[in-house]
């Protein structure tokens, strides 16, 4: 399998990337806790990738990835979620999964313009988010916003459950893709400061110890990131392993991020705690996105289960 890039993506990924750097510094991920109007400028500028959603998974990982590399606030990974699920790219949207302990909160209902709300036995229904109570739920990550909805009573439509299943693993490769970005940023700064922090009149990247964490954090990455891009691939082709890389890619992300922000916070020592420094922010992304659409120890169950059962 080639996973090397085509000139169409190496052009999406360096868009995406320039864009971000440009439109979406810590700077404005800090704005965002105090002031959660803060992402519109930035919102502008990405509501124009938002159709990924309806194309290549491949293509939406990357762009996702550097998403998760900035941890930009606002809707992007909401409403290409929402495009991929119900093909609308023309307004804003977010999916509510009823009942699913997996899944019990609704990414950022408060900034979209429809709500597709799948039950359990696979119905479908497209709301107006203005039409649905949203009761907003606190958590570890600034830049991203859950809620919980008081779902109204609506008409519903079967939705296939192999579509259903399709746009699922989707999602778990889309928010692996995101986890991957973010593990990339820690890892970068983490390598970063090992070159520039001295300790005994020279750098602390200089010392095997710190040498090791960055090898295994580089691994890790290296990991996470072909899992990602092979999951991608087998949604695009609808290739019969799509379910297990899906899970795979999610916990391989999971993993990664945990031992890259760990090592990541060691590494920076003291000043990687303070509110100041620019680490707690990619922090808390990671950490969000790990109880996302299933922790990597679920995955990890779900893919024994495929394992035991194949």
């Amino acid at each position: 399998m080639d996973f090397s890039l085509t000139a169409d993506q190496q052009l999406l990924q360096d868009t995406g990337r320039k864009l971000l750097e440009r439109e979406c510094p810590p700077s404005v991920v800090r704005a965002h806790i105090d002031d959660p109007s803060a992402y519109e400028p930035l919102w502008r500028h990405l509501s124009e990738y938002v159709a990924l959603g309806a194309g290549d998974a491949a293509d939406h990982c990357l762009f996702l990835e550097e998403t998760g590399y900035a941890a930009a606030p606002g809707p992007f990974l909401a409403s290409t979620l929402y495009t991929a699920l119900t093909g609308d790219d023309t307004a804003t949207g977010t999916v509510a999964l009823v009942d699913d302990p997996i899944q019990p909160f609704v990414l950022e209902a408060d900034r979209v313009d429809r709500i597709a709300i799948v039950t359990p036995d696979f119905r479908l229904a497209v709301v107006d988010a203005a039409d649905v109570a949203a009761r907003f739920v606190s958590t570890v990550d600034f830049s991203r916003r859950l809620f919980v909805l008081d779902l109204p009573q609506r008409d519903t439509r079967p939705l296939p459950a192999s579509d259903y299943a399709r746009w699922r693993d989707r999602a778990y490769a889309c928010l692996a893709a995101e986890m991957v970005g973010t593990a990339r940023r820690i890892f970068e700064m983490a390598l970063g400061y090992a070159k520039e922090r001295k300790q005994f009149d020279v750098p602390i990247g200089s010392f095997q110890a710190i040498q090791h964490k960055l090898a295994d954090m580089s691994l890790a990455l290296e990991r996470a990131t072909a899992a990602v891009h092979y999951a991608a691939m087998t949604i695009d082709g609808d290739d019969p392993e799509r379910g297990r890389a899906a899970h795979v890619a999610k916990a391989s992300a999971g993993e990664a991020a945990r031992r890259i922000l760990k090592d990541g916070i060691q590494i920076h020592g003291g000043i990687g705690y303070t509110w100041e420094h620019d680490l707690h922010l990619f922090l808390r992304r990671a950490t969000g996105d790990e109880y996302l659409f299933g922790t990597t120890g679920w995955h990890l169950d779900r893919l024994a289960d495929l394992l035991i059962d194949a």
